[in-house]
């Protein structure tokens, strides 16, 4: 695996995300060729590996991931350069909020039905949930596709570095952190949440929601309860690798 990269720049971090759009897509939280991820490689954040257009999630390779550079408008020149809506979208995140490192959006169907609903706010029902207590950002302005002005409309409710998760009213989600496998078990256990809220909503009986005190304390033991995540896509890794999977190629 470390050999066929040896040439490649960021090699380390194109495997992560390629493992990363390996299982969106057999977990069904993808939208098929329609949605985006990206992960800055320079201290600024304006450059940023991204999935090539159009390209299946289940189909992405470390190699096909492409460079884009949120300060030249040439990267919607370069071959399988992103559409304008992934361009809009990541290109005003990493420029507007600089400790978003890692980006996902998808159109995942529980956190997508979450957006639908009037009031688009995550209860903290249960573990998954409380984790995510205050600390997301809900955007009730659609404003049609994310071109660039909209995705700097979206960017910039995420300036407050403690909400890492942006729910896209009539959208779908958006998802930051640190690292790939920092932001794709947040965006796992983000769809987790959702999926057993409209489960339990669909139930029609009254709903147990935890107080705001042990939902705060819950959220801030998750916070200090480090390493999971990376632990989370290691696995992940083993898995494809034990299949022989081409992710990291």
């Amino acid at each position: 695996m470390d050999g066929a990269g040896a040439n490649i720049a960021n090699w380390t971090e194109r495997v992560d995300m390629a493992a990363a759009f390996r299982w969106t897509a057999r977990m069904d939280m993808h939208e098929g060729v329609a949605n985006h991820f990206s992960l800055s490689i320079n201290e600024d954040g304006s450059k940023f590996l991204m999935n090539p257009n159009m390209m299946h999630f289940s189909r992405i390779r470390a190699s096909d991931l492409i460079v884009v550079d949120a300060n030249d408008p040439e990267t919607l020149q370069g071959p399988n350069a992103p559409d304008e809506t992934a361009w809009g979208l990541h290109r005003g995140l990493h420029r507007l909020c600089p400790h978003a490192r890692c980006a996902m959006h998808v159109h995942s169907p529980y956190a997508t039905v979450l957006a639908c609903l009037k009031d688009p706010v995550l209860p903290p029902l249960e573990q998954n949930a409380a984790m995510f207590f205050n600390r997301i950002a809900v955007d009730p302005a659609y404003g049609g596709l994310a071109l660039e002005e909209e995705g700097a409309r979206c960017a910039k409710l995420l300036d407050d570095p403690r909400k890492k998760v942006l729910v896209m009213g009539n959208h779908g989600v958006m998802v930051i952190g640190d690292t790939v496998g920092e932001t794709f078990g947040r965006l796992y256990y983000f769809e987790r949440a959702c999926a057993n809220y409209i489960r339990a909503l669909q139930t029609g009986q009254p709903l147990n929601i935890l107080s705001d005190e042990v939902a705060e304390k819950t959220a801030r033991e998750i916070e200090e309860y480090s390493g999971d995540d990376e632990k989370f896509l290691s696995e992940l890794k083993a898995l494809l690798d034990a299949e022989g999977d081409s992710y990291a190629t």
